[in-house]
């Protein structure tokens, strides 16, 4: 509560005090806690070694916000050395539990090569697992491999519809060859009328069933 001023004054150093008490106890959340308090240097010294020790507790138990943020660690080398191996691990046990930010990272890896095999068929598996979830980065990944047909069969009717739901919130990197709504649209010119238009009825569903996503 101290953390985040529920009920009372927010006070990071007492938060702290806590959170230590019950990770000293193995409190798997409590240990997360104060790992990301060691991070961001809130009521105690920033400091990102003892972050990432007290995350792999928390890790080590199963919290799979601290296995992706260990996975974070590993990738930036931040408080441990850089390891995109020990990285790639990290984000897949938090994957396998359905963590969208896991499941996305871990499909970038797999396409980029780092810490697993290069491998855009399981990239594409990973990236839809998070696109699936509603994880606009993960839409557009998986639109631009299904307009390249790359780790998948190309189809201008999957790439319109993954790119259309991410062009709602994700305009991605600038330039318009890199931009969520250019693609999309050159997906629709390679479609016909009734294709477009079955797929335009298809991410209307979706976003009617989503509507946390616009």
């Amino acid at each position: 509560m101290y953390g985040f001023g529920q009920g009372i004054q927010q006070d990071y150093t007492q938060a702290a005090y806590w959170y230590r008490k019950a990770a000293e106890q193995g409190n798997a959340d409590a240990q997360f806690n104060l790992g990301l308090l060691y991070y961001k240097g809130q009521g105690v010294p920033q400091d990102y070694e003892l972050a990432a020790t007290w995350i792999r507790k928390a890790s080590d138990q199963g919290c799979v916000n601290a296995q992706f943020n260990l996975g974070t660690f590993f990738m930036r080398g931040q408080g441990v050395l850089q390891d995109f191996s020990q990285a790639a691990l990290w984000f897949r046990k938090a994957a396998e539990r359905g963590d969208a930010d896991s499941e996305y990272t871990l499909g970038v890896l797999y396409l980029i090569g780092h810490g697993v095999p290069q491998d855009s068929t399981q990239s594409a598996i990973w990236t839809r697992k998070a696109a699936e979830q509603g994880y606009a980065k993960a839409q557009y990944n998986l639109g631009l491999q299904y307009l390249n047909g790359d780790g998948i069969p190309q189809s201008y009717s999957e790439a319109y519809f993954w790119l259309d739901l991410a062009a709602a919130t994700f305009k991605g990197p600038e330039g318009h060859e890199n931009d969520a709504s250019y693609n999309r649209d050159f997906a629709a010119s390679k479609l016909s009328p009734d294709e477009l238009s079955k797929t335009q009825w298809r991410a209307k569903k979706w976003f009617d069933e989503h509507p946390s996503q616009p």
